[in-house]
Order: C-alpha cells, then sequence, then structure tokens
C-alpha cells in the first residue's frame, strides 16, 4: 500500500486498517529528539514541489530544502546553539513568475547580504533566469542567537502568498546548558528540563491559491478573500502524521507527529503559530504548563525564584499566527484512585521483571505521609494506588464497541480479547490521549474526516523502548 488514508469506502477503508496494524505492529516512531538539521551553517534552497493530503489529493508547494535535497513542507527545523554565529544562504530556484524569496527569522537580529534590497529583508532573485546577475540569486543571512528558545522563520517576500504556498519552517535554539544525555533543557533553567521533545508547526492551506499558481491563473490569486480548507503538523495531516518520518510515500513531507512517553516522564511540546490562523489545541489526559512564549522563559526576574515562575496551568492553547509557545506535559497516574498495571494486593512485583537491571520490588520504598516516597523511583508508578483494584465491572467483550486503540485491557501494558472486526492497533498496549483542534472543521482534510489537526499522545508501558 503506498500511503495511509481514511475515505469513506469500505473495501478502501479495510486496507487502510491493514496498513495502520502493520505500523503499530512494527512500533512507531520515538523522537527522542526534534528530527532536523544541526549545525551554524546551512544552504537553503526555494523551490516547487508538491505535497499529498490525507483525502488522498496532491497540491503545487513552494519550500525550502537544505541543499541538494528535494523541498520539503515545512521547511528544515534547523537546531542551533545559543551563542553560536549562524549562517544562512539561500538560493531561489522558484518559477519566475514568484518573483524573488527571501528568509526572515523573528526574534533574531539578522544581518543580510547579496540580493536585493526588499520590503523587509534583502531578497534573491530566480537563480536560473539568464538576466540575473550572479550576486542577486543568493543572499546569506547571519546572526548569534542570544536566546534559546523555540523560532519561526519564514519568507519575507510577500508572505501572504509565499507562506501560503509553503516558505516556512521551524528554528529552535539549544540553551548553553544544553546536555542530549545528561541536561536536557528547553531554557537554562532545571524548570524547564524534560524527557522527550516533538514539535507542533501548525499551518493550513486554501487549496484554489495552490491551483491557481499550479495552472498559471496569476490575476485571480486575492489572498484577501483566504479560506483554509486543510490544515497540518508539521506537513502532514491526520493519520499521515503518525507514520514514521522519512517514509517513501511522503517524500517531501518528511517530518511526522507521533508523541510518546513514560508515566512520570516530562514531554516538551514546542508549539508553533506558522499560517493565518488562531488554533486552540487541546490537550486530553492532563494539564500541562506553559514555561515560554516567543522564545522567552515566562520568569518575573524576581532572582530568589527565577524560571518559569508566571507560567500558567491549561488543557488547551491557542497558537497566535507568528507566535511561538513552550509547554511541559506530564502523566504519572497520580490520584487516579487505581492501580493502572493491575497490580495485586499483597503480591511482590520484582522490578527485574520490567528491567533487569533494576533491583527490589516495586513500590518497596513507599511510606505513607513521606511525599518524598510517593513515586517509585524506577518505574515511577504512584505508589498510594499501588495494588488498588479497578473501580467498575468491565462489560463483556461484546456489549461495546471499543475504539482502535484500546488494548482490550484498561491496565497499561495488558492486553484482551478485541471485539470480531476490531483491527488492535495498539499492539503495546499503551494508554492513547487524543491531542487535537478545538476548532472542530480543522479535524477534517478538505472536509474529510478524519484529517487535519489531530495527533495522540502514546503512554507506554516502562518495559516498550522508546528508543
Amino acid at each position: 500500500m503506498k500511503r495511509i488514508q481514511f475515505i469513506r469506502e469500505s473495501a478502501r477503508g479495510l486496507l487502510v486498517a491493514v496498513a495502520l496494524l502493520f505500523l503499530w505492529g512494527t512500533g512507531a516512531h520515538a523522537a527522542i529528539d526534534i528530527d532536523g538539521v544541526t549545525g551554524d551553517t546551512f544552504n537553503l534552497v526555494a523551490e516547487p514541489g508538491y505535497i499529498i493530503t490525507s483525502d488522498g489529493d496532491s497540491f503545487l508547494m513552494w519550500g525550502y530544502s537544505n541543499g541538494a535535497a528535494n523541498m520539503q513542507y515545512p521547511g528544515p527545523t534547523m537546531i542551533v546553539n545559543q551563542g553560536d554565529p549562524i549562517t544562512v544562504t539561500l538560493r531561489n530556484n522558484l518559477p519566475p513568475a514568484a518573483g524573488r524569496a527571501s528568509i526572515v527569522f523573528p526574534g533574531q537580529q539578522v544581518t543580510a547580504s547579496g540580493g536585493a534590497q526588499g520590503l523587509l529583508t534583502r531578497e534573491a532573485a530566480q537563480s536560473d533566469d539568464p538576466g540575473t546577475p550572479e550576486d542577486e540569486s543568493l543572499v546569506t543571512y547571519t546572526f548569534t542567537p542570544s536566546q534559546p528558545g523555540t523560532y519561526l522563520y519564514r519568507s519575507g517576500t510577500r508572505p501572504d502568498l509565499q507562506v501560503e504556498m509553503g516558505l516556512v519552517g521551524a528554528l529552535i535554539v539549544r540553551p548553553t546548558g544544553f546536555d542530549a544525555v545528561n541536561n536536557r533543557i528547553a531554557y537554562n533553567h532545571a524548570d524547564s528540563a524534560y524527557h522527550h521533545e516533538f514539535l507542533y508547526l501548525i499551518t493550513e492551506m486554501d487549496p484554489r491559491i495552490h491551483r491557481q499558481v499550479e495552472y498559471g491563473e496569476w490575476n485571480l490569486i486575492d489572498t484577501t478573500t483566504y479560506f483554509a480548507t486543510n490544515w497540518f503538523i508539521n506537513g502532514r495531516n491526520f493519520p499521515d502524521l503518525m507514520s514514521e518520518p522519512n517514509v517513501p510515500w511522503l517524500p517531501t513531507q518528511p517530518y511526522n507527529c507521533q508523541p510518546r512517553m513514560h508515566p512520570g516522564e516530562k514531554v516538551l511540546l514546542r508549539m508553533i503559530g506558522a499560517g493565518v490562523d488562531e488554533h486552540a489545541m487541546h490537550l486530553h489526559g492532563n494539564d500541562f504548563e506553559t514555561i515560554a512564549v516567543d522564545g522567552r522563559l515566562l520568569t518575573s526576574g524576581d532572582p530568589t525564584v527565577q524560571g518559569p515562575d508566571l507560567a500558567w496551568m491549561a488543557t488547551t492553547i491557542v497558537t497566535a499566527p507568528g507566535g511561538t509557545a513552550d509547554v511541559i506535559w506530564k502523566w504519572d497516574a497520580e490520584k487516579l484512585g487505581w492501580d493502572i498495571y493491575g497490580h495485586q494486593a499483597g503480591v511482590v512485583y520484582p522490578r527485574s521483571e520490567i528491567n533487569p537491571v533494576w533491583p527490589g520490588n516495586i513500590c518497596d520504598n513507599y511510606v505513607p505521609g513521606d511525599p518524598n516516597q510517593v513515586y517509585d523511583p524506577y518505574t515511577q508508578e504512584y505508589c498510594p494506588d499501588h495494588g488498588v483494584p479497578f473501580p467498575v465491572i468491565l462489560p463483556t467483550r461484546d456489549s461495546l464497541t471499543f475504539g482502535q486503540f484500546y488494548s482490550g485491557s484498561p491496565f497499561l501494558g495488558g492486553t484482551g480479547n478485541l471485539a470480531p472486526g476490531d483491527p488492535g492497533l495498539n499492539a503495546n498496549a499503551g494508554f492513547f490521549y487524543m491531542w487535537h483542534s478545538h476548532t472542530e472543521k480543522e479535524l477534517t482534510s478538505n472536509d474529510i474526516w478524519p484529517g487535519g489537526l489531530v495527533s495522540f499522545m502514546i503512554v507506554e508501558h516502562p518495559k516498550v523502548p522508546l528508543d
């Protein structure tokens, strides 16, 4: 099967179920680090290409490519270090009617050279135009990021058209104290520490504009009547964004969005509003903490506190156009009221059954009333609920229609019998939490459900590897 898509016809829907079953049977992608390109020198090319949407359509796009690679949507995620001088060179391989192209880097102090001066920055003319001098076909942008955080980059040349066509990407600045093994922090403070990070670069599309560009109907393009009917996270719609990164059937859409974690771990979500609309993203399962906005830690500056002391908790966050936010989401089953693993009271459960090097037994550290001994130090189980039974009697297998991500058991890591016809897309028996837009039309791709801004957080049993 060439690609994964949900469509109305039952026969093709069956093929989808088979394809997704294969995906979960082999294990979904676990992006401990965000997919992107690192370094201090980047050579980008603005050029045309096509993307595929989850309703089976395809659209002409303009995107940034990294060197000799194909254009991609969104552009390469550039991951750099705070304080390192950065050089980005842009060549313009767009069609002549597209005009010049450029890049702006909100939040950075940029010096640009080459090309010709445009409204916002220096712009590159088409490189294959025989009338273009060589010094106008390339533009070089240099800057030294002084603040860590999550940032956007995009075209600064007629952005109402060029950003819509796909000239947009993410810039991530690592703090000076970052260490991928021992000190995963988003900012230079311990309260920004995390275990896993994921990018949520959100865009939308008005297909009419892309058709008009493709057919050369430049005189019909009117961005003041913009009306989006497709929505993307990292350049893909649901369910394509749950596939592995760099799958061959999405050659210009390399990035996925499939968050995974173990109980007790912290997940950093780098949210970017890269389009023109606001999007209310709702994260089921727990509250998150917003620690930074627009690349700045939410701190009062109090020297006795520091850190994100102005952070706030919520279940929904609105990504404003051009804005960014860093949020931390944690799930640990605290005060859920039952043992998520189905442990029986009075039974000893060696930690070595999960990891051979873990000593002792699960929750043997627990001291009632001691706030420092609430969680098992290895499994992160919430020990006050250790051995507490599931509070209700489950209906029989054929009494309810279970979701496709239900393992057949209410317990993390547990499986059970599924009803006939259930595709069983949860091979690892994780807990799935739907993360999606609260604007209902954004859950479609051109009015086809499901699609758009939908993803799932998968909380995996501690025995399931994420690397």
